[in-house]
């Protein structure tokens, strides 16, 4: 039988640690089988470098934590009692004298409970190693990020099938989120970026109520269905009606950014050079002084994670791994534009999961 623990195992003896814990989210999720949420209620697994895992579980969640086949000891604990004697009964059942945890995951409440029932335990953060694991995405996990973007493409075309001038950004954006459900999100990715006109140019943009296309606007929009637990992240910028001269040549020189991001990835090419190839054609155009990102993120079960595509990060991509390739410019009071695709590293290159279109894209 495989030992799912293997590999948090090994993570404990490279660290020097006792053991590893994980809390509720993508890495808890992967290794178990099964999500949780994370909320007031202390749910901590911590895995030893030799030995039986242990859990502290919310009473409540014993009937869905049956199913996960957990193959350690469990103590549970209710709103009633708190959850102080679960962590005592854990430090009783597994001395530790240093622990490895999820440093941007795990709530400093818990790291409290864990330190003050197991008094001079050191803790590392561990998220870099812990996270790690998910850099390289399994057939099932490339399976479900598949899913996902074909349900995001197949809302974004019957979307823009009915923009038109005069509609709002918060209708557009009202319009997307009823579509993605329709065609089988389990859920969002995250919160949906729509934005015209000058709101574009804002790279992280709310919807307005109280703007209405006009004629010309950039309509940039930036989402994703979830799927089998993973995150689609997917930007494409369309014109409602003819765009001016600048905004057609904008639109080029970001495509052609975010074509060389696909023309250049193989394994063995790292984060850095990849974000210097794009970002440098970026720089080397007339709106270099509009350039406001990186290149783009890893994704996965989380729609930001490991590799992070930008010049000093050194990491070297291997098959397995996804990123997104998301170049933009953005004239701040003007309009912006990102075209982002969602890339596979292969054996001998590269796949784009993303198929909708980039070419520049004129619609009402």
């Amino acid at each position: 039988m495989t030992d799912r623990y293997a590999p948090l195992r090994g993570i404990a003896a490279a660290l020097g640690v006792d053991a590893v814990a994980l809390v509720p989210g993508p890495n808890f999720t992967r290794v178990m089988g099964r999500a949780f949420h994370s909320h007031e209620r202390p749910f901590v697994v911590v895995v030893p470098a030799e030995g039986a895992p242990a859990a502290i579980v919310p009473n409540l969640e014993l009937g869905s934590w049956a199913q996960v086949g957990f193959e350690g000891e469990v103590f549970d604990w209710r709103d009633q009692d708190g959850y102080r004697p679960a962590f005592e009964a854990l430090a009783r059942r597994m001395h530790l004298s240093s622990l490895g945890v999820e440093g941007q995951v795990m709530r400093v409440f818990v790291h409290h409970a864990l330190v003050s029932s197991q008094p001079g335990l050191r803790v590392v953060d561990a998220e870099r190693e812990i996270s790690g694991l998910r850099l390289r995405k399994t057939p099932e996990e490339i399976a479900g990020l598949e899913a996902a973007i074909r349900i995001s493409e197949t809302a974004l075309s019957e979307l823009l099938a009915g923009v038109a001038v005069g509609q709002t950004e918060a209708e557009i954006e009202r319009r997307l989120t009823g579509l993605l459900f329709h065609h089988g999100a389990e859920d969002m990715a995250f919160g949906p970026i729509v934005a015209a006109g000058d709101n574009s140019a804002q790279p992280h943009a709310k919807a307005r109520e109280d703007y209405r296309i006009k004629p010309g606007d950039p309509l940039l929009l930036d989402f994703g269905a979830r799927a089998r637990g993973m995150a689609a992240d997917i930007t494409r910028t369309v014109f409602v009606g003819e765009p001016s001269a600048e905004a057609s040549e904008v639109y080029e020189t970001v495509r052609r950014a975010n074509q060389i991001g696909h023309e250049i990835t193989r394994p063995g090419v790292t984060a850095h050079e990849i974000d210097d190839a794009v970002t440098g054609h970026l720089e080397a155009s007339p709106y270099a002084d509009r350039i406001r990102t990186k290149t783009g993120h890893g994704l996965g079960r989380d729609v930001h994670e490991g590799p992070y595509v930008m010049r000093g990060n050194h990491q070297a991509l291997g098959a397995g791994m996804v990123f997104t390739d998301e170049p933009g410019l953005y004239k701040l009071g003007a309009f912006g534009v990102r075209i982002e695709d969602d890339i596979l590293v292969t054996d001998d290159g590269c796949r784009s999961l993303t198929t909708f279109t980039s070419d520049l894209t004129v619609i009402g």
